[in-house]
């Protein structure tokens, strides 16, 4: 295989390894999954057997996993109890990382709400600080830069940045980028001449050597929308080829990339069969990618 390493988000019902076999049936050659119930602060001790599995299986499969960081953490907020409560759930979801032995652990910044951006920014900073200085292990923070809904951080490449440079040591942090996101949020990878502006810009302020992961996304709202909607592969507002310019962009034949797009869905929490529009995803992605 030539190229960078497609997979998609699946499910962790049934047991942490689960994920594994949804990957093998999916055909997935990199994974993102939730280590936890997405939607709680603190999740479940893992099991030291379903750690060990885990780990034996992605190193026979050569398989890059990361995990994406509950949806309620807010580095940002201005609500004292709210950040504690982030910056827990932060360090809980990096040592969950570490024990799995994965690439990173992919976070929204998060919104300043009833403050300033500025402030905000400096809570983010200080809340990956904080998070990381309690960290024993070395899983890699992957800020991901966002489609700029309300007072969302991270949607302007600047924004990240200054997160960055509030660090005294940013050695463990990178970036993810998401293809919705980024047209949501005004930056053109529509059009070829756009696509070359964003990553020229994202490598002058951030530096492609920082990029990490990419989510492959097509979007349902237009260019400069800030709205979050995502879509499936050329059926949104991207249409194919920026998908075809980054899976044949030598820049980035490194990087897994990884569906985030709706599925089908429909089946038992338990079924490791792959669902349907994953396949369909995918295979136009590895088209592309192999040069049709």
């Amino acid at each position: 295989m030539t190229g960078p390493r497609l997979g998609a988000h699946l499910s962790i019902a049934g047991g942490i390894t689960r994920a594994i076999d949804r990957a093998e049936a999916t055909g997935c050659e990199s994974l993102q999954i939730f280590t936890k119930n997405s939607n709680q602060w603190r999740g479940r001790p893992l099991d030291e057997k379903d750690i060990a599995e885990f780990k034996e299986r992605i190193a026979v499969l050569s398989l890059p996993v990361v995990s994406h960081a509950s949806y309620l953490i807010n580095l940002a907020a201005p609500d004292k109890t709210l950040r504690e409560k982030s910056i827990a759930a932060l360090e809980d979801e990096l040592a969950r990382g570490d024990q799995l032995g994965l690439e990173g652990v992919v976070l929204h910044p998060g919104a300043y709400t009833t403050s300033t951006e500025t402030d905000g920014i400096q809570r983010i900073a200080e809340g990956i600080a904080g998070a990381q200085s309690r960290q024993s292990g070395s899983t890699r923070l992957l800020l991901e830069h966002t489609a700029g809904q309300g007072t969302m951080l991270g949607h302007r490449f600047e924004q990240l940045q200054a997160m960055v440079d509030y660090l005294d040591d940013a050695s463990q942090v990178a970036f993810c980028l998401d293809t919705c996101h980024l047209v949501a949020a005004g930056y053109d990878i529509i059009s070829e001449t756009g696509y070359e502006q964003v990553f020229t810009e994202f490598d002058e302020i951030l530096g492609l050597n920082r990029l990490a992961v990419f989510h492959l996304n097509d979007s349902k709202k237009p260019l400069g929308s800030r709205v979050d909607r995502h879509d499936g592969i050329g059926q949104g507002h991207l249409g194919t080829e920026p998908f075809r310019r980054l899976v044949q962009d030598s820049r980035f034949t490194h990087l897994p990339m990884m569906l985030e797009t709706p599925k089908k869905g429909g089946g038992k929490p338990s079924d490791v069969t792959a669902d349907p529009l994953d396949i369909g995803n995918l295979s136009l992605l590895r088209g592309f990618r192999d040069g049709s």
